[in-house]
């Protein structure tokens, strides 16, 4: 059996060591970490999976962030250890954590990746949404956590100031 946790500081070296793991070198040079950076996460939406030794298995994150200056989640990044994939870890840690985004009022989500996976959770490309080059506007997905919460929202991804 997993658990399922908030992420926590205590975590953050072993779950930025799962990211080195499963994503290429040089991933925070993509332009999603642009805007993450110096912004802190919605620590309520960061969560871990562990098995029953406490190993970690997966992780996934959320950021704040403006599309024309409204308020979006920007999910990612998402991870499961190379050996525990086919698991549905990452399933879970996506309803999980895009049910308490809704919870906690979140209206919109926004991710970069794959359309073909990501689709069987709702997300839908998006036009009109500009991430920061070099993003392929393919990429770019959105789900509304309440009906209709993308109409009428669009432009340019941006960092989230408080």
């Amino acid at each position: 059996m997993y658990r399922l946790e908030e992420e926590t500081e205590a975590d953050w070296w072993e779950v930025e060591a799962l990211y080195d793991l499963c994503f290429a070198p040089g991933r925070t040079a993509l332009s999603s970490y642009r805007l993450r950076d110096g912004v802190p996460p919605v620590a309520e939406l960061c969560l871990t999976l562990r098995d029953p030794d406490g190993t970690l298995a997966a992780v996934i994150r959320f950021w704040p962030v403006l599309v024309g200056g409204r308020k979006v989640l920007l999910l990612g990044p998402i991870a499961v250890h190379p050996t525990r994939q086919g698991e549905g870890l990452g399933a879970i840690l996506m309803h999980e954590s895009l049910a308490e985004a809704a919870r906690l009022g979140w209206e919109r989500v926004l991710l970069v990746g794959d359309y073909p996976y990501y689709r069987k959770f709702g997300f839908r490309k998006l036009t009109g949404v500009e991430m920061p080059p070099p993003t392929n506007p393919d990429r770019v997905l959105g789900l509304s956590l309440r009906p209709g919460a993308w109409e009428g929202v669009s432009g340019a991804v941006t960092k989230a100031v408080d």
